[in-house]
């Protein structure tokens, strides 16, 4: 293997210094979101990767240091492997195939990359199910991975670095659930060592590195699955149809929701000290290694920039791609304005709890909404708008459709429900993934990974049109939005909200309209070069995506 994975970026922009300013400040981001994780991740912590030191970890080779000492006693890592003469060089961290060629009765040997709320669930979403046994896992906090492997009884290889995963033959897939930093960066070091991966949503942190992803997939020819299970819920498919038909006449509106309950994440005089038992510098990764700025390392990551993608990149990604798979596109919108901010926290949170973005896709606008306030300060509840708190509300000219995780309804325009679609919420996604990695067809994954590309795509398209804004106000976003009706009665909806929640809505951004080709993947006309800074970001020497992976 070879370790040089630095590139030099174009025109590269720092997430920012969480050291007492406000990264994404130059590009209008408000204040931060914060405590519940969805219903699906126990408890708030989706966390986790790498850990062991290179500098401890013979092989690896590459050229830093960080804290932390191999976890287990093992054999140094052979450097028969390396890949030799200079036309390696510059090509990505790049392993040598070891998989075996799987039959259909096949045990498929599955390890877990990181061990937090979903990683944790996933080591018993796969072993023992499906045919698939869980035989390694990874996480660069030690503590908790030894917390989360306790119930399996079979012998299982752990380690800290998850690059000594990859290098193991007796290891099939691999099941990325790590901050959102490294999903990209990591499922493409997989591919390269020639793993199958299943790599949880968003399944980039920016979309230069998505688009990566991608090329490493199809160049490596690897099975790889985006973690949006609603694609194998099979109600979505008769809903597709229903709509197809015209069933319930044309399509005039469609507007895609999640609105959650949170709260603030708190705020810290100074930085907060990481315990021994975490390889802090692994966990960066590519990422900027900057003090902890925020009381809890684990999840709380989500709402600051260099590691996160905020509500939008956290629940976005599942309602956007019901919203992309019922309207059956294969692309993403051509343009988008988004307007928000974060309101009610006095936090070290950076991301909106309150984001609306206005898309157009062929002439077709739809609004996508995201908020993580209470309908009102001291409640529980969340805002409903439409009659839903989640995920999509499809209005036709015969009637209305509310859909969400696990089932939805149509309504005649009196409100009378007139069809059920019941589902089961995408409960055998991971065996759609087993079953591709035996087939070896691409074709099967309900998610294949450009799929999880374009849905993560529209999220993070969301996220820069937010943060290349400023402050303007709620007068100024309604007439940035007058030409759509339901955008209007978003902001509307939003402003009573945030004045419930005690807060001054004229700190409301917004930013420019930002169009974008969709084929070439970056920003064009008026504003283009703001939205272009943030394709993608700087990352640390050694741990840097390449340019041809």
């Amino acid at each position: 293997m070879t370790c040089n994975l630095a590139y030099a970026p174009p025109a590269p922009v720092r997430y920012g210094n969480l050291n007492g300013v406000q990264a994404g400040a130059a590009y209008g981001a408000a204040p931060v979101s914060a405590a519940w994780a969805e219903p699906d991740v126990p408890a708030a912590q989706e966390c986790g990767v790498t850990g062991e030191s290179p500098a401890t970890s013979p092989g690896l080779g590459l050229g830093f240091r960080g804290k932390g000492r191999p976890d287990m006693k093992q054999k140094p890592l052979s450097r028969r492997r390396f890949l030799k003469g200079s036309a390696a060089a510059g090509a990505g961290l790049l392993f040598l195939p070891t998989g075996k060629v799987l039959g259909a009765n096949d045990e498929v040997r599955v390890a877990i990359i990181g061990t937090g709320g979903m990683g944790g669930g996933h080591v018993g979403h796969f072993n023992g199910r499906h045919g698939a046994k869980v035989v390694a896992v990874s996480d660069p906090d030690k503590k908790r991975m030894d917390e989360k492997t306790r119930r399996i009884k079979h012998k299982i290889a752990k380690h800290q670095d998850f690059r000594r995963i990859l290098d193991m033959k007796d290891v099939d897939a691999v099941v990325i659930a790590t901050p959102n930093h490294w999903h990209a960066p990591a499922a493409i070091l997989a591919c390269q060592a020639g793993k199958d991966v299943y790599v949880q949503k968003p399944v980039a942190h920016c979309i230069w590195e998505s688009r990566q992803m991608v090329k490493a997939a199809r160049k490596y020819k690897r099975i790889v699955q985006a973690g949006t299970q609603q694609r194998s819920d099979p109600y979505y498919a008769k809903l597709r149809a229903d709509l197809k038909s015209g069933k319930y006449g044309a399509i005039k509106l469609v507007h895609c929701l999640k609105h959650n309950v949170r709260g603030s994440i708190g705020k810290v005089s100074g930085p907060t000290s990481v315990p021994d038992h975490i390889d802090y510098d692994l966990w960066c990764g590519p990422a900027p290694k900057t003090p902890v700025m925020r009381r809890k390392l684990h999840y709380d990551w989500h709402w600051q920039w260099n590691w996160g993608d905020g509500e939008m990149g956290n629940w976005g990604p599942h309602v956007v791609d019901d919203l992309r798979n019922i309207l059956d596109w294969d692309d993403v919108p051509g343009s988008v304005i988004a307007a928000g901010g974060r309101f009610a926290w006095n936090d070290d949170g950076q991301t909106p709890n309150m984001h609306i973005a206005l898309f157009e896709r062929k002439g077709f606008k739809v609004v996508v909404d995201v908020r993580d306030l209470p309908a009102k300060k001291g409640t529980r509840g969340a805002m409903s708008y439409m009659r839903s708190r989640g995920h999509n509300v499809i209005v036709c000219e015969g009637g209305t459709i509310r859909c969400g995780r696990g089932g939805g309804a149509a309504y005649d325009k009196n409100g009378k429900r007139i069809k059920k679609y019941g589902g089961d919420a995408g409960r055998n996604h991971t065996k759609n993934f087993i079953d591709a990695v035996r087939s070896r067809k691409p074709s099967d994954l309900n998610a294949e990974i450009e799929v999880g590309h374009q849905s993560t795509m529209m999220c993070l398209l969301a996220n820069i049109a937010f943060r290349v804004g400023k402050e303007a106000g709620p007068d100024r976003a309604r007439q940035a939005m007058k030409d759509h009706k339901d955008a209007l009665d978003t902001i509307e909806s939003m402003v009573k909200q945030i004045k419930a929640n005690e807060d001054d809505p004229n700190r409301m951004m917004l930013g420019p309209k930002l169009t974008f080709d969709p084929k070439a993947e970056k920003f064009v006309g008026a504003n283009a070069a703001q939205g272009n800074k943030l394709l993608r970001y700087e990352m640390r020497k050694g741990f840097a995506v390449p340019e041809k992976v």
